[in-house]
């Protein structure tokens, strides 16, 4: 599971396989983008800008975009897994999705680190249009990939809302993460099979 800390109170995950569905997964288990600089570590966290990039000019508009982003995207992504969910508030998550990949996302470009080998960066700080056009982009493209589509999966765990992309061999897997909901199946089931040998040894 990659994860990555913003703080001591916030642990974000980039283990959904899409820039899109790991911004889904902030939600969960609570609001995980609940300040500008949780945000920004989810921003260089989840790859959409080069590491060092400047991002102190983030602010609470940013953060309220990422979330409007968000509520955008989910009944999209949870429409791709049960394909007859359709509807007026469907069509409008999809307009705004679209009216927000217009954008131009941050262009990267390859400049000479010390040691001379190539890095990426940016010209300039990426404004929030342009990263938010990046997440968008990457919603339309899950979205409208077929073979993507077919991978996408809700997490078994229980009260588990994150949906993932199964990428695994056989297409087997169960959990958004084995190490966070799987292990917990795994502890409720020793569980019980420990409380039914000790009723059955107290008979």
């Amino acid at each position: 599971m990659a994860l990555g800390t913003a703080t001591d109170a916030h642990e974000l995950r980039f283990d959904a396989g899409r820039h899109c569905l790991d911004l889904l997964a902030t939600t969960h288990p609570g609001e995980r983008l609940d300040s500008v600089a949780v945000l920004r570590a989810w921003i260089s966290g989840a790859g959409l800008v080069p590491p060092g990039t400047p991002l102190g000019h983030a602010d609470t508009t940013w953060l309220l975009g990422f979330r409007e982003l968000r509520a955008r995207i989910d009944p999209l992504v949870r429409g791709a897994l049960r394909p007859a969910r359709t509807g007026t508030a469907y069509d409008r998550a999809l307009a705004r999705l679209n009216e927000i990949a217009r954008a131009a996302p941050p262009a990267p470009r390859a400049v000479r680190a010390e040691d001379g080998t190539l890095v990426r960066r940016l010209d300039r700080p990426p404004e929030c249009a342009a990263l938010l056009a990046a997440v968008a982009r990457d919603a339309v493209d899950l979205l409208t990939d077929p073979a993507a589509r077919a991978c996408l999966r809700q997490c078994a765990g229980d009260n588990c809302p994150i949906v993932y992309l199964d990428t695994s061999r056989g297409r087997r897997r169960r959990w958004c993460s084995s190490e966070v909901c799987g292990n917990r199946v795994r502890v409720a089931r020793h569980r019980r099979r420990a409380a039914l040998a000790g009723a059955a040894h107290g008979k």
